[in-house]
């Protein structure tokens, strides 16, 4: 059904889409359950005419099967979830697989820069490509994404590749995903950062080895061309000159 809504397209979404599944129909058949018993109790002990009410402690064992026994499914229900919980936790946050490229992912109020490390597959470098907004990767491929935050607390969501990781100022987090399908999808801030939160959002475009290729080559020039326009530190390990006479 979520798949429907929001399409999986990463290796670990269907992980996800499966333990909400699993707690929908375990909380949801209980729900049904216990609606159903506590209609039936209110009917089959109603009020009637020459019927004296009765007086019940709680600690009659016919009675009392009736909370241990649900009490002992819940716990057992409850186990279930918190292992499918784990597995899936355990699979996108302590697994990191090796890496077919990694790239940088910095959020700030109230836009998100992505850099890519270009042809030769190495961040800072001539060749990165920074993209505002806009984010190409390809199908196929395992990412590993560094994320920063410049000012303030934001979280970097995929819906499509159901990953969400908060961006703390001063740390640097890294996570990883695999695109399974290609298509333009939403990335979105998930954590309110001011007031032009709704608005940070950036697009996500996940495509084919040939066309990244493309894509790559039409902004080969961007790392390199940002090298030659940004002017060279200056030297301050040359002595300083000396003051022209008349300057006292």
């Amino acid at each position: 059904m979520f798949d429907h809504v929001v399409p999986q397209a990463s290796s670990f979404a269907g992980g996800v889409d499966g333990l909400f599944w699993l707690i929908t129909w375990i909380v949801g058949l209980w729900f049904i359950a216990a609606e159903g018993m506590f209609f039936w109790l209110m009917w089959r002990f109603r009020r009637r005419p020459g019927v004296p009410a009765m007086y019940v402690t709680g600690k009659e064992k016919h009675l009392k099967r009736w909370i241990n026994i649900p009490h002992g499914l819940v716990l057992i229900f409850d186990v279930v979830i918190i292992v499918a919980a784990i597995r899936v936790w355990v699979d996108i946050k302590q697994t990191l697989p090796p890496a077919d490229v990694t790239i940088r992912v910095n959020s700030q109020q109230w836009a998100w820069t992505f850099t890519d490390p270009g042809a030769d597959g190495v961040l800072d470098t001539a060749d990165d490509i920074r993209t505002t907004d806009e984010l190409h990767v390809v199908t196929g491929k395992t990412y590993h994404f560094l994320l920063e935050s410049k000012d303030v607390l934001h979280s970097f969501f995929i819906p499509a590749f159901r990953l969400k990781q908060d961006a703390i100022p001063g740390r640097i987090y890294t996570g990883w995903f695999k695109p399974t399908q290609a298509g333009d999808y939403d990335i979105q801030c998930a954590e309110i950062c001011g007031i032009g939160h709704g608005v940070m959002g950036a697009k996500l475009v996940v495509e084919g080895a040939d066309a990244h290729t493309a894509w790559l080559a039409q902004h080969a020039n961007d790392g390199a061309l940002a090298t030659l326009t940004t002017p060279a530190p200056a030297d301050t390990t040359k002595p300083a000159a000396p003051a022209a006479a008349g300057t006292h």
